[in-house]
């Protein structure tokens, strides 16, 4: 989880949408109000465009064009065009069309209906159909989705809003802002002397309260984005299985990694968020990776043990895992 942190000089405010908690902070209270007003306009047409457990969700009326090309809003075909660019940089370790796994692993819906669902699941081990097969033509606005291939924008559209809604606000306030969507954090514009603090940890827990357990780290970040995803937080059982909502894109089931978190720093909040989930994916050696790209990357293994990459801050808080 990351978790920004409120500093003196800045107004917050926190509620919830998107399935996650959203935290506002910006360096001129005056202009706290409006700022959040945009805010949730620009959630609202995000959730309308990219959501998977809306029936009249954009993306999902994709579920029935069956090969054909359909015109779509330049805000699902950019939130598209992120995904495709993330499973590209990634090789494949964070995917759009894992959509048809996810449904059946049990998250088929908003998580807080998903950990009180007590329908049996059936595992079964199978390749997702994988993002190449997924025609985004930008100049035109259309896309081609064969049929059968179910999409899910669950790894990057979250990262993609904040950088989108930080930039927005930035540029129509005139002050700093940071935008945090639970792990993902984007900021723009002059930020904060020492930069934005935000705390990243191993457990959600409340933005001002010390976690009681895991390892945590307190970062100040000047620029772009900063993002965690982990395997400890979004978590169910089914039928005697215990589940996550990471999916690994070779198995279609639930990813086996050696961490349970990762955290990456990056231009944007959206290149973090491919990185650190990508880590999960990729598992033992994740490290190599993240530093051959040259991305800052906090690492804790199952048994809380932090590996960091060049350029994480050393100046750490650690807490007893």
């Amino acid at each position: 989880m990351t978790t920004p942190l409120k500093h003196r000089t800045t107004a917050a405010t926190e509620w919830r949408a998107l399935g996650t908690t959203v935290r506002l902070v910006v360096t001129d209270p005056a202009l706290l109000d409006s700022c959040n007003l945009l805010l949730a306009r620009h959630l609202a047409e995000v959730d309308a465009a990219c959501s998977r457990f809306r029936p009249d969700s954009e993306l999902a009326a994709l579920d029935t064009t069956a090969g054909r090309p359909v015109r779509v809003s330049p805000l699902l075909a950019e939130a598209l065009d992120v995904a495709l660019r993330a499973a590209e940089a990634t090789d494949g370790a964070v995917d759009p069309t894992v959509g048809s796994a996810m449904d059946a692993i049990g998250y088929d819906r908003d998580f807080t209906l998903v950990r009180e669902d007590d329908r049996p699941v059936r595992l079964t081990l199978r390749r997702t159909p994988g993002w190449r097969t997924v025609s985004l033509d930008r100049a035109t606005g259309t896309v081609t989705l064969p049929a059968g291939v179910r999409l899910d924008l669950g790894a990057t559209a979250k990262a993609w809003a904040a950088d989108r809604a930080a930039r927005t606000l930035a540029d129509t306030a005139g002050c700093g802002v940071l935008v945090g969507l639970g792990g993902d954090t984007a900021v723009a514009g002059a930020a904060p002397a020492g930069g934005w603090q935000v705390r990243v940890q191993d457990v959600t827990g409340p933005v001002d309260a010390t976690p009681a357990r895991g390892a945590y780290a307190t970062v100040g970040l000047h620029s772009g984005g900063l993002a965690t995803s982990g395997t400890t937080a979004r978590r169910w059982r089914r039928g005697g299985h215990e589940l996550h909502h990471i999916v690994d894109p070779r198995t279609g089931l639930p990813v086996r990694s050696p961490w349970r978190t990762v955290s990456v720093a990056a231009a944007t909040c959206a290149d973090a968020n491919a990185a650190s989930t990508a880590a999960l994916v990729k598992g033992a050696g994740a490290e190599q990776w993240l530093t051959r790209l040259g991305l800052p990357a906090r690492l804790v293994t199952q048994n809380g043990v932090v590996v960091t990459t060049p350029g994480w801050p050393t100046e750490v808080l650690e807490a007893a895992a």
